[in-house]
């Protein structure tokens, strides 16, 4: 069931790849005009998610004044923390969806590029075994060593033999893997025993795992300044932990993911360096936006305090004194409360409210 659900999955990524091909006759610029493309899609979706991010990266300084306020109850804390996100209309998940979108992607265009007649040329089974046979015939043999990617080295060959495949299988493409001199069907791993020889093709193909971590180093250093998570530990960590997990699996995947990988990071990049400008002067209006109406409250409220000043001829009434007048208009109202022993004069409370000349009487 999973296969047949990568399978959907992988249909469109593969029409799109096939259509850039068609277009350009470059396997490597149509991977990267893939990624644009993706990247183009998925913005709208991720505008409102950048933006709560960088709303709740504003509010870090209130949600460490509840985690230090409430340190000792963690329902509290949670309470607060919950009617803060409320107060200020953000979602804290809504951050964290999109950013695992990429890997999804990737996943999909990794068994494109890993099984390309089947994906990427959308041939049946029964038809890949049939050039399969065609290509054995041909002197074509399957190597120990290409378990993963044997589709891969098939295609190259049919690139190479092409005028005895033109024609008899159809949906079959003449895929040519060259890329500015490097073959991207091939992967580091396989050429670092030529190097420090063997030309631009060894050196190009060993410095793609290289290029494609520093793009996924500064990508990520972009991305956590903006949201304000450059300072976390764990932020830190990860920061460096995926350009290394980039180097270690760039050397054993396909150049073309490389490919993938750098236009992805340097488009991402781009994306966050523009994307942080624009939202951080609109949320800038905003609180300004908010700071106006708080002026504006009390603006208001002043002016009803100098209307009913006016009104009564006397000074501005203050913030409790309402209540103080009312309490004092409730009291002459009601008149002292005492009793007659306790009167002295015209004191009502000389002797107290409960004063009695009788008390120690028996």
């Amino acid at each position: 069931m999973f296969a047949q659900l990568g399978y959907y999955i992988c249909i469109p990524f593969a029409w799109l790849t096939r259509l850039f091909y068609s277009i350009t006759g470059s396997y490597g610029l149509a991977i990267i005009l893939f990624t644009l493309i993706v990247k183009l899609v998925l913005l709208p979706f991720q505008l409102k998610s950048k933006k709560s991010m960088l709303r709740m990266n504003r509010l870090q300084g209130k949600v460490k004044d509840i985690q230090t306020r409430y340190a000792n109850n963690k329902q509290r804390q949670q309470e607060e923390m919950a009617d803060l996100y409320a107060r200020e209309g953000i979602n804290p998940a809504s951050g964290c969806l999109w950013s695992f979108l990429p890997f999804p992607i990737l996943i999909a265009l990794y068994s494109i590029i890993r099984l390309p007649l089947r994906y990427f040329m959308s041939m049946s089974t029964e038809a890949i075994e049939q050039v399969r046979e065609l290509a054995t015939s041909l002197g074509y043999e399957t190597a120990a060593g290409r378990v993963g990617y044997e589709q891969i080295y098939l295609a190259k060959f049919v690139h190479e033999n092409w005028s005895s495949f033109q024609g008899k299988f159809p949906g079959l493409i003449d895929l040519n893997y060259n890329f500015l001199g490097l073959d991207l069907a091939d992967t580091a791993r396989n050429v670092i025993g030529q190097f420090p020889g063997g030309g631009w093709g060894v050196w190009g193909l060993l410095l793609l795992p290289i290029i494609a971590a520093l793009a996924q180093l500064a990508m990520s250093v972009i991305t956590m300044k903006g949201s304000g998570s450059a300072d976390n530990g764990t932020g830190k960590t990860m920061m460096y932990m995926m350009p290394l997990l980039t180097v270690w699996m760039g050397y054993s995947f396909p150049a073309a993911l490389m490919i993938y990988w750098i236009a992805n990071a340097v488009l991402s990049a781009l994306q966050e360096l523009f994307l942080n400008k624009k939202f951080n002067a609109i949320l800038d209006r905003e609180e300004t936006d908010k700071e106006r109406e708080k002026r504006e409250k009390r603006y208001a409220k002043y002016e009803q305090q100098k209307a009913m000043m006016q009104q009564r001829g006397g000074a501005p009434v203050q913030q409790g004194s309402k209540k103080k007048q009312a309490q004092r208009k409730e009291q002459q109202h009601k008149g002292p409360a005492t009793t007659e022993n306790g009167k002295i004069g015209g004191r009502p409370y000389a002797r107290g409210r409960s004063y009695s000349q009788d008390h120690y009487k028996e």
